[in-house]
């Protein structure tokens, strides 16, 4: 009995036979995921941020600095997992 595969799969799988569909395939999938994560965790850092800056309004110049610099710092990490995922 063979699994039903996705349709971007099925495309790839039988357009190119040497593994190049499925190489880029790859590709996608891992940049797909170096986003999402990304994604994730500056809305994580967001989501602290403003709970923090409710619970203690009088360093909120200071979260707010802090929490950019990890949001670039995670934005940096994501940019360096899309190239990866692109090139190899």
């Amino acid at each position: 009995m063979e699994l039903p595969m996705i349709a971007a799969v099925q495309v790839a799988a039988e357009t190119v036979s040497n593994g190049e569909g499925i190489a880029t395939l790859g590709k996608a999938v891992g940049a797909a995921v170096a986003v999402i994560g990304a994604g994730i965790g500056i809305g994580r850092i967001g989501g602290q941020m403003t709970e923090s800056m409710a619970r203690q309004p009088e360093i909120a110049g200071q979260i707010g600095t802090q929490a950019l610099i990890l949001a670039a710092l995670i934005e940096g990490a994501a940019l360096f997992g899309l190239v990866i995922a692109l090139l190899a």
